[in-house]
């Protein structure tokens, strides 16, 4: 029996202007597998997360969540989604992490992971405060609750991104670059929780510059080049057999580096 993926991307065009970016990908993130976006800056990666994620419109190309297409209108450069409560409904499922944390600095961590769950969702607050405090142990900050972003280190702070992901319960978690902006010891942090999540069985489409995690955590490697999928596969092939001329040359200098 074949379950519906989780999400598809379908010969997705995507252009700022005349410049195209996203030049026709397919990707498919079956539920429970984790599919990592390599390549180098330019490439597409957080391209195709944000356009999945529908924080950017696509020009051209299907994107089905659990096999439901995204409802359009208008075309080229003038469509859009034709449907915002859809939109809610597959942004409130597909969870992104972003590079930069994105917290509230107003708000104590606790306030940060509950109140998407009570604004957005509409679920009550002492199920949602019992939820984050759980996340928030899940990803070893539990004592956390209490302060500030501002107090915390970079590492914190991007765990306390993961357990606001988490506690919206979704189908799938998009993390673009959720390492890039930390020092070496605190990107293990982060690792270890991404790795932790990989190893439950989530969904998770991940876009990022640190190749041993991509080698480590996916089910299948995308290798993206000037908006097209050059190459892709399992993690063994990609890292271990290289096919592609350009694959190679970006692997020996991330690699190396």
């Amino acid at each position: 029996m074949t379950t519906t993926p989780v999400l598809e991307i379908r010969n997705l065009h995507k252009a700022y202007g005349a410049l195209e970016v996203i030049k026709g990908v397919d990707i498919t993130a079956p539920r429970g597998h984790v599919i990592a976006l390599i390549g180098s800056s330019g490439s597409g990666k957080s391209t195709i997360l944000r356009c999945a994620n529908l924080l950017e419109d696509s020009q051209q190309g299907d994107i089905l969540f659990k096999g439901e297409p995204v409802k359009w209108r208008g075309e080229g450069l003038n469509r859009h989604p034709a449907d915002a409560g859809q939109v809610l409904r597959i942004r409130t499922n597909l969870s992104m992490v972003f590079q930069q944390f994105n917290l509230w600095a107003h708000m104590t961590i606790l306030q940060n992971v509950m109140e998407a769950p009570v604004t957005v969702q509409g679920r009550d607050r002492a199920e949602a405060e019992h939820a984050a405090r759980g996340y928030l142990d899940k990803v070893g900050i539990g004592d956390k609750c209490d302060v500030y972003p501002a107090q915390l280190s970079g590492g914190q702070q991007q765990r306390a991104a993961i357990a606001r992901a988490l506690c919206m319960e979704p189908e799938a978690l998009l993390f673009d670059e959720p390492t890039s902006a930390l020092d070496p010891e605190l990107e293990q942090e982060v690792i270890r929780v991404i790795k932790d999540l990989a190893n439950e069985g989530r969904t998770m489409m991940i876009v990022t510059h640190d190749m041993s995690m991509a080698r480590d955590v996916s089910d299948h490697v995308v290798f993206l080049h000037q908006g097209l999928i050059e190459e892709e596969g399992t993690p063994d092939a990609l890292f271990g057999a290289p096919k592609s001329e350009r694959l190679r040359g970006f692997l020996s200098s991330t690699m190396a580096a």
